[in-house]
C-alpha cells in the first residue's frame, strides 16, 4: 500500500481549497480604496490646523501611565515587523508566489499584508507626535526584530501556520482592544478609536484564518488534529518573543514588556488559555468523529489542556516594580 508523505497531503489540500480563497477574500478583507488610511486618524499636515491637532494629541498624551507607553511601543514594533510575517508566510507549503503572478495563496498573503501594514504606520505615526517615547530607540529595536528573525515553531507547515495565525490575530485583537478601551478611561478618544480600527481588522484576519482550518478540519481531521496538538504542546510563541532593546542580547525585553502588558490587562496569561478554549468550541474538537488513534489521542490533549493550565496560571505572580524601558521617557510620562 502506498501512503502519500504528509508533505504531498498537505499540499494537495492547499490546493483543493484554492476555489475557495477569493469568497474568503471578499469576505474578510476589504478593498483598498474603501478601507480606513493612517491619515484619517492622524493631525492633516495640509491644513492650517496642523499645528493645534497636534498640540491637542501631545497633551492628551500626557495623562497615559509609563505601562500604558510601553504596551502601545511594544504592540507597534509588533506590527512593524511585518516583513517577517509576510516573507514567512510566502514560504508556506502550498502558496506558491513564483510562477506566473502565483496563485490565490499568495494573493491572500499580499492583500492581507497590505491591510496589516496600515497598523504599523499609523502606531508610528502617533508616536512620532506624541512627544512621550524616545523614537530612535524604538527604531532600533524595530530593526533588531525583522534582522534577528522569529522561529515559530511551524516550519512550512501549512497547517501548523493557519493554527498560529488564527490564534496569534485573536491575540493581537484582544491587545488593541484592551488599548483602545484604557485609551478612552484616560480621555483620549481619539488614540481609542484608531486602536478599536485596528483591532476591528484583526479580527476579520482571525475569523479568515480560523476558516481556513475549518475546511482543513473537514477534508483532512487527522493530521488537522495532530498539527493542532503540536502547537499547544510547543505554546504559541508571541512575534515579541525575541524583543530586544540597543545594546542588549535577544529576546532580552520580552518578559519585562509582559509583564507591563499584564500589569495593566492588555494581554494575560488568562487570555492566553480563553483564546485556546475558544479555538477548541470553535473547531468543535470534542465532537470530531472516526479519527485515528494518534489524532484521538491529540484530541484528548487538547481537551485537558485548558483546565491544566489554567491551575498553572493561578500560580503566577506578576512582579508589580515597573521596569524602566529606553524606549520610554519616565520624565515624559505619569
Amino acid at each position: 500500500m502506498n501512503i502519500k508523505p504528509l508533505k504531498n497531503i498537505r499540499i494537495e489540500v492547499m490546493q483543493s481549497l484554492e476555489s475557495k480563497v477569493q469568497s474568503f477574500m471578499d469576505e474578510y478583507l476589504i478593498p483598498i480604496d474603501k478601507i480606513w488610511q493612517p491619515t484619517d486618524f492622524l493631525p492633516n499636515s495640509q491644513e492650517d490646523t496642523f499645528f493645534d491637532e497636534v498640540t491637542e494629541l501631545r497633551e492628551l498624551a500626557k495623562e497615559l501611565p509609563y505601562d500604558f507607553w510601553v504596551a502601545l511601543v511594544g504592540d507597534t514594533i509588533t506590527e512593524e515587523a511585518l516583513p517577517t510575517y509576510e516573507s514567512w508566510l510566502m514560504d508556506v507549503e502550498g502558496i506558491n508566489q513564483v510562477e506566473g503572478k502565483g496563485n490565490i495563496w499568495s494573493k491572500w498573503v499580499r492583500q492581507w499584508t497590505g491591510e496589516e501594514n496600515r497598523h504599523g504606520d499609523v502606531l508610528n505615526k502617533y508616536l512620532y507626535l506624541s512627544g512621550r517615547v524616545d523614537m530612535r530607540e524604538i527604531e532600533i529595536t524595530t530593526q533588531h526584530l525583522i534582522a534577528d528573525g522569529f522561529d515559530i515553531g511551524t516550519d512550512r507547515d501549512p497547517y501548523k501556520n493557519f493554527i498560529y495565525t488564527s490564534f496569534q490575530e485573536l491575540a493581537t485583537y484582544i491587545s488593541h482592544n484592551r488599548v483602545a478601551k484604557l485609551a478612552r478611561g484616560y480621555g483620549n478618544s481619539a488614540l481609542s478609536k484608531m486602536c478599536r480600527m485596528i483591532s476591528g481588522d484583526e479580527m476579520r484576519h482571525h475569523k479568515a484564518y480560523s476558516m481556513f482550518v475549518t475546511e482543513i478540519f473537514k477534508v483532512d481531521p487527522n493530521n488537522m488534529m495532530v498539527a493542532f496538538k503540536d502547537m499547544m504542546v510547543n505554546k504559541i510563541v508571541m512575534p515579541a518573543m525575541f524583543l530586544r532593546e540597543a545594546g542588549q542580547s535577544m529576546g532580552s525585553a520580552f518578559e519585562d514588556f509582559s509583564n507591563s502588558a499584564q500589569r495593566i490587562g492588555v494581554y494575560t496569561a488568562q487570555d492566553y488559555i480563553d483564546i485556546m478554549q475558544k479555538l477548541i468550541d470553535m473547531w468543535d474538537i470534542a465532537n470530531m468523529k472516526g479519527l485515528s488513534e494518534e489524532a484521538e489521542k491529540a484530541r484528548d490533549y487538547l481537551m485537558k489542556l485548558p483546565a491544566r493550565m489554567e491551575r498553572i496560571s493561578q500560580r503566577i505572580k506578576i512582579p508589580q516594580e515597573i521596569t524602566r524601558f529606553s524606549w520610554v521617557n519616565p520624565a515624559m510620562t505619569t
